[in-house]
């Protein structure tokens, strides 16, 4: 690779040899994701991982895509780039375990402005952990620089996971009848939805200087630090509790809220009946509306307000759902129920 170099490709804003050196930078990283199923290097055309399809009677492999908006401006404005990679990868791998599916394997996309080994490194180091945290190996991606389209210092990012499960364990919320309980999964924070009105409310894209105020409502932590702390992941807890319980339905909490993502593991004819009181907001959703003057309803429409996933189990099996949960690290509660209706989502 050391002989790959064109004056003429550098000139015109591509360098070929800091992408090599990015890779080199970032083997580092990809070597902690490795499981089972991986069979070769960072570096080929594709990248390779061998189905664990053992126990398995009909194996469906399942797939999500997602990228992490214009958090990554806030990213940049901060130049912190380690943990936006764990958004990347919490995007994709916590929609495929709403169908039941472990995850196996991911790759990303990043494209900037200009190709400094040294961040793009970082990043990938993000997106390596977030691999780590989910189980799924990082077996391949691409680096595209894009001069002309981007300023030098700017980046995004995507990726997709593939993920497996046995066809007769897809999650089937034919089964959800009225009265299921509704357990919510606390979020960290903003996660990786709703961050245009972010920056509107708190003027990000002018560097406002409140930003880096800390602040005692949010335990010590500036704006900035919170709005910018990664996404969870809830993959192993789900996974060891789909293994326990009868879970009928999972929605990830994304953009749109509770009005949108909630109903998409309901089936007509139901809907969920949630307890306001009973959901424990984070002061940073306090303080979007406060100081942006956004409607509740909007609130709910928009961010998670700290819960990341809600999961739908039977009334007599909330106790060991609850336990299961909290024996992988977790802090559930319950959130509410499902009712007759279709009305989607009810606050009562």
């Amino acid at each position: 690779m050391e002989k790959s170099y064109s004056a003429s490709y550098a000139a015109a804003g591509v360098d070929i040899t800091a992408g090599y050196k990015a890779v080199e930078l970032m083997k580092k990283h990809i070597k902690r994701t490795k499981n089972e199923g991986c069979l070769d290097d960072v570096g080929g055309f594709g990248g390779c991982f061998g189905l664990p399809l053992a126990g398995m009677e009909e194996p469906v492999l399942v797939s999500g895509t997602d990228g992490c908006g214009t958090k990554v401006k806030l990213a940049i404005l901060m130049d912190k780039h380690d943990t936006i990679g764990i958004d990347a990868v919490a995007m994709c791998v916590n929609d495929i375990i709403c169908v039941g599916a472990k995850p196996l394997f991911f790759l990303d996309y990043i494209a900037c402005g200009k190709n400094v080994p040294e961040k793009i490194a970082e990043i990938v180091g993000g997106v390596a952990e977030g691999c780590v945290q989910s189980g799924a190996a990082l077996i391949g991606g691409e680096t595209a620089e894009h001069p002309g389209m981007m300023p030098v210092e700017e980046y995004d990012l995507a990726g997709f996971a593939v993920g497996i499960v046995d066809k007769k364990k897809i999650l089937d919320n034919s089964k959800m009848r009225s009265g299921d309980v509704i357990i919510a999964l606390p979020s960290t924070g903003i996660h990786s939805n709703g961050f245009s009105l972010c920056r509107k409310v708190f003027d990000i894209d002018s560097n406002n200087p409140e930003l880096y105020v800390a602040r005692e409502e949010l335990g010590g932590k500036t704006i900035a630090e919170t709005l910018l702390t990664p996404t969870k992941i809830y993959v192993k807890p789900v996974l060891a509790l789909l293994e326990k319980v009868n879970v009928k339905g999972i929605s990830h909490i994304t953009g749109g809220g509770f009005y949108e993502n909630i109903p998409r593991s309901i089936p007509k004819g139901l809907s969920a009946k949630i307890e306001k009181a009973a959901v424990k907001v984070l002061p940073i959703f306090d303080m979007i509306a406060k100081w942006g003057n956004i409607p509740e309803r909007d609130m709910f429409n928009t961010y998670n307000m700290g819960v990341g996933m809600s999961i739908v189990v039977p009334a007599n099996e909330v106790e060991t759902a609850l336990s299961v949960l909290e024996e992988n690290g977790e802090k559930p509660y319950v959130i509410g129920e499902i009712i007759e209706g279709d009305d989607g989502v009810v606050f009562c």
